[in-house]
C-alpha cells in the first residue's frame, strides 16, 4: 500500500508531501499505481524547483520513499496553487481508482507569512 501524506496551508497551497510504501499492484518495475504516484510527485518537485519564488527541498532517497517541503513568496502563490491542484487531483484519482493500493491523507497547517 502506498500512503501519501499531504500538508496544505490555510490557503490550500502545498507545504509538504511524503509518499511511502509499495503499491503491490503489479511486479516490481511494472506497477502502474507506483508509476503514477511517482510521476506525479517527481514532476511536482521538478516543476516547483525551477519556479521563481519557490523553495523546495526533498527527493526520493530510496525505492518506496519520497518527500518534499515547499515554501513560497506571495509572488509564486498562483503557480504553487496550480501545481498543488494538479498534484492533488492526480493523487485523488489514483487513490479512487486503486483504493486497495493507494491512500491519501490530507491535513491543513498554517504557513508562516514571510512578508514577500
Amino acid at each position: 500500500m502506498i500512503v501519501v501524506d499531504v500538508v496544505l496551508d490555510d490557503a490550500g497551497l502545498l507545504r509538504s508531501c511524503v509518499v511511502q510504501g509499495h503499491a503491490g499492484a503489479g511486479p516490481r518495475g511494472s506497477d502502474v499505481v507506483c508509476a503514477a504516484v511517482s510521476i506525479l510527485a517527481r514532476t511536482a518537485l521538478r516543476t516547483l524547483s525551477v519556479t521563481e519564488g519557490v523553495t523546495v527541498r526533498g527527493g526520493a532517497p530510496e525505492r518506496g520513499a519520497f518527500g518534499m517541503e515547499v515554501d513560497c513568496d506571495r509572488s509564486a502563490a498562483v503557480r504553487l496553487s496550480a501545481t498543488t491542484d494538479f498534484l492533488m487531483e492526480g493523487f485523488r484519482s489514483v487513490a479512487e481508482d486503486h483504493p486497495d493500493h493507494c491512500t491519501i491523507r490530507i491535513r491543513k497547517e498554517r504557513r508562516q507569512d514571510n512578508g514577500s
